[in-house]
């Protein structure tokens, strides 16, 4: 019932979770995997510290981590057909003809060599090179909220050159090597090739300061707006230049303080300006400029549109690059995008599409609670982290006896055990 004073109705959440979860049930042979896949989800939207295998089988009243180890392993689903059921469930609901498709990448520290994906290299979650795994996830950012509708992998070339390294982590023996832009290309493609349409495409240097990326998005004439790097070297009427290099002959009365969207502490303005492009290819083509009010620090972007835009509409795609980050943080803090504890690919393709679907169902009850109940003066409009809370609280709180906690202690340390053991055993051959 909903509560007195109160907009929520805990069983309007209810109702929505399980229908998202006949959405995707189909996809299940079975009814134990149907069931433990309910199960999985709740885990992830529930308040655990930790949420891997081990913890959520525990949260959700099974004796051993077996059954849903076994889920994303070995049981027959397809994760590929989950991630497009995603998708079409976001597209459902927070469609918007002024949508952006935002794509980055984010990075999971490892240890050891043995996930699969895992080698030193950068990763923006630690702001450093690290022992990581890398993935490409699409964003789709609307008015109406932001969730991930795809993810890519990233195989570095030192799996890709090594087929028995790929074969015991799950991976086929003819998996290629494909960049990050690449990635991002692929999962474009497949969100177009699937019927929907989008004006515009957002992301960062990475993406563009690729040549194959931009002109595969104009050849579907989709509009981009792509951050390059200062020294990215671009046609005008009068040459070729530096993007820093054009930018300091930028007049002043040239550049307009405009809003990159609206922050947590208010609308985020910079100064901005724009530069035609002279490109042998049809459509507008522009360099995008965002000086920093306070800084005076300088951003680039390649734009092109197949017709000429504003500025006002440049700006709102670039800002709306920073949905990308807010859906990593919610995805990793709301939703265990980035907790798996599994080595293998299909794994970690079950893991993650089950995360999103985690996250695509807050982000889906946000957008159905603004438009049904706005927010009086007194209170900010209910958040996905507040959604998440209650919806624990109220509805997915297990009660479990002193027996069943007794139990799972008896199995870590028998498992601990064992591995131990293990351990020594190994230490012993190697010594002999």
């Amino acid at each position: 019932m909903v509560a007195a004073g109160h907009s929520v109705d805990p069983a309007r959440w209810q109702e929505a979770f399980e229908a998202l979860m006949s959405r995707i049930a189909g996809r299940f042979a079975r009814v134990e995997p149907r069931r433990r896949v309910r199960d999985l989800v709740l885990g992830l939207l529930s308040d655990l510290p930790r949420k891997n295998c081990w913890s959520i089988a525990e949260w959700a009243g099974q004796p051993s981590p077996d059954g849903m180890q076994h889920l994303l392993g070995r049981a027959r689903w397809d994760a590929d057909r989950v991630r497009d059921d995603v998708r079409e469930y976001v597209l459902e609901h927070l469609s918007d003809e002024d949508a952006v498709l935002v794509v980055d990448e984010t990075g999971d520290v490892k240890k050891g060599t043995h996930t699969v994906g895992v080698q030193r290299q950068y990763t923006g979650t630690a702001g450093r090179i690290e022992n990581a795994q890398v993935a490409v996830y699409l964003v789709y950012a609307g008015r109406r909220g932001h969730a991930a509708v795809d993810r890519e992998l990233y195989i570095p070339r030192s799996w890709t050159c090594d087929p028995a390294r790929c074969r015991a982590a799950g991976l086929g023996e003819d998996t290629v090597f494909a960049t990050k832009p690449e990635l991002a290309a692929r999962m474009i493609g497949r969100f177009l090739d699937a019927g929907h349409r989008v004006r515009w495409v957002a992301g960062d240097e990475v993406y563009g300061g690729n040549p194959r990326l931009r002109s595969a998005l104009e050849e579907r004439q989709v509009g981009y707006v792509l951050a390059v790097a200062c020294s990215a070297e671009v046609t005008t009427t009068a040459g070729k230049f530096r993007a820093d290099v054009l930018a300091a002959k930028v007049p002043k009365r040239a550049w307009q303080k405009l809003s990159a969207g609206a922050g947590a502490k208010g609308h985020r303005f910079y100064d901005w300006a724009v530069i035609d492009l002279a490109e042998a290819q049809a459509g507008s083509h522009q360099l995008l400029i965002r000086r920093n009010r306070t800084t005076g620090e300088l951003a680039y972007y390649r734009c092109f549109s197949p017709a000429p835009v504003p500025l006002t509409t440049l700006v709102r795609v670039a800002g709306s690059r920073w949905r990308v980050e807010e859906t990593f943080q919610a995805g990793k803090g709301l939703a265990g995008l980035d907790e798996h504890q599994v080595r293998r690919f299909t794994s970690w393709s079950g893991w993650v599409t089950l995360a999103m679907l985690a996250h695509a169902f807050l982000a889906v009850v946000r957008a159905d609670e603004h438009a049904r109940h706005p927010a009086p003066d007194e209170l900010i409009p209910l958040t996905c982290n507040e959604i998440q809370r209650l919806f624990t609280m109220l509805l997915t709180q297990p009660m479990h006896d002193a027996a069943h906690r007794l139990g799972w202690s008896a199995w870590r340390r028998r498992h601990q055990a064992r591995a131990q053991a293990s351990h020594y055993r190994r230490q012993a051959a190697n010594q002999t």
